[in-house]
């Protein structure tokens, strides 16, 4: 059997041309554009930066990486479980989270309610808060400043509040069934001795405050000698004064001051030393090193540094009504408003208006002293006809009621009906240590006023070297 070889099909040269140009286009198109895995791939990596980068600059939200699948079949790569289990973690995390937390300041004109809706609180939880006890509406004394820490949980309710009232106390509100749980934190602070020494150059404010001393720790200092000291006319260049005070701390952080222990002043050249003393019967009060008292019956000066414009006097001219007449007391201005205080304990016999004298307060102390307060502002609560006042107690405000050329206080010291000058009347004493307290007192005195020697023999020594 004879075979002949078949021959291959003969296509037009043009034909075999064209095919050629086509899978030229095909190669090329391979080499630019990517698989449709490898598409798919991109896309999903792509999505994930994108999101990851916007969420780094999203506020507060916790940062949630998201996973987009692609509609297309991927081949598995080295790891990819691995990043799986991740996002697997993250969302569990996600719907695990704590309760939000938020903090708001205090700002002019704030209420609680404006505090609630910066939150997004309502006004219905305003309510439930200061309803859920007596105690949770110190939450509604907000002061400017103050902050305010909120936990709402995932439906945006409120789970606690919080507030630092100061370096010492907390305040907390916290969620229970339907109603909230008050709470209130103080810390105990350690509690040490510490020394100051100042010297007056032109106030005793700025030389204490130069020694380290507070503005409230001042006014005690002052306090404790104004029964001796007339602080709006006795201070001068030169004086000084030293001061072993209670320091308070909290983790070796100064948080506050405590009382005077004992102090010693110099005015004049004469020196006075106070001791805090408290007795058996837990009464404190202020004695000299030697056990007596420190405490008149009358307090020097009603107000406190005010500078004296005019003076006892029988013969003074009147400056509204022009004419010659005694001025039967002494004159302290002061800036409108500033307090006025009782010069010792007594019975209210007015609290009103008294012709000339304004706005007044009358007060009986004893059978033989009578002191009187005019030109008030107005008048400190409860004070009034019949009341009860203890001395240093405020019974009003400087003014310039009556006949009045500016804010001042006249004060007048009365003693068996006739006026006195209450700036050269020699106080009455209190009663001094008793007899069968004299030698527990001298143990607390001494060691204080040793020390005081030391300190200052220690710190004059540093300064000469």
């Amino acid at each position: 059997m004879t075979y002949s070889k078949s021959k291959a099909p003969l296509y037009p040269k043009s034909h075999l041309l064209a095919a050629s140009g086509i899978a030229a286009l095909l190669s090329l198109a391979l080499l630019v554009f990517p698989s449709r895995e490898v598409e798919a791939k991109k896309t999903f990596l792509d999505l994930r930066l994108d999101t990851a980068a916007e969420l780094e600059t999203a506020s507060e939200e916790p940062l949630v990486s998201l996973s987009v699948e692609s509609p297309f079949t991927r081949t598995e790569t080295p790891g990819e479980p691995e990043l799986q289990s991740l996002q697997q973690e993250d969302a569990e995390a996600a719907t695990k989270a704590t309760p939000l937390s938020k903090e708001v300041v205090v700002a002019n004109g704030d209420t609680l309610s404006t505090v609630f809706a910066k939150v997004g609180l309502p006004q219905a939880t305003v309510h439930d808060v200061l309803a859920s006890s007596k105690e949770a509406k110190q939450f509604a004394r907000l002061k400017v400043g103050q902050r305010l820490e909120f936990e709402l949980d995932d439906q945006g309710n409120l789970a606690q509040l919080r507030s630092q009232l100061n370096k010492l106390e907390s305040v907390q509100l916290e969620r229970s069934g339907t109603s909230y749980v008050f709470k209130k934190e103080q810390l105990k602070p350690d509690v040490s001795t510490a020394y100051a020494y100042g010297r007056i150059e032109s106030s005793l404010f700025l030389a204490a405050k130069r020694a380290g001393l507070s503005h409230n720790l001042t006014m005690d200092l002052a306090n404790v000698f104004g029964y001796d000291i007339d602080f709006a006319m006795d201070i001068r260049k030169g004086d000084s004064f030293e001061v072993i005070y209670e320091q308070k701390t909290v983790a070796g952080v100064r948080v506050g001051t405590g009382n005077i222990l004992a102090a010693r002043f110099t005015n004049r050249g004469k020196s006075y030393t106070a001791v805090r003393y408290t007795n058996k019967q837990g009464n404190s009060s202020y004695y000299t090193a030697d056990g007596q008292s420190m405490r008149k019956a009358f307090i020097r000066t009603p107000v406190d540094f005010a500078r004296i414009s005019s003076r006892f006097s029988n013969g003074r001219k009147h400056p509204i009504l022009n004419k010659i007449r005694a001025h039967k007391g002494v004159d302290y201005a002061a800036a409108r408003g500033t307090p006025i205080k009782s010069a010792g304990d007594g019975k209210v016999l007015l609290a009103g208006r008294k012709g000339g004298y304004g706005n007044t307060v009358v007060i009986q102390h004893g059978n033989r002293y009578r002191t009187l307060y005019a030109h008030m502002q107005g008048f400190a609560k409860g004070v009034r006809n019949g009341s009860s006042v203890k001395q240093g107690q405020i019974i009003g405000y400087i003014g310039t009621t009556g006949l009045s050329t500016g804010p001042h206080l006249h004060y007048e010291f009365q003693v068996d009906g006739v006026h006195v000058d209450p700036l050269g009347l020699k106080l009455p004493m209190a009663d001094p240590i008793a007899k069968n307290e004299k030698q527990r007192f001298l143990q607390l005195s001494n060691p204080l006023m040793a020390r005081m020697d030391e300190e200052r023999a220690t710190m004059l020594a540093m300064k000469s070297e």
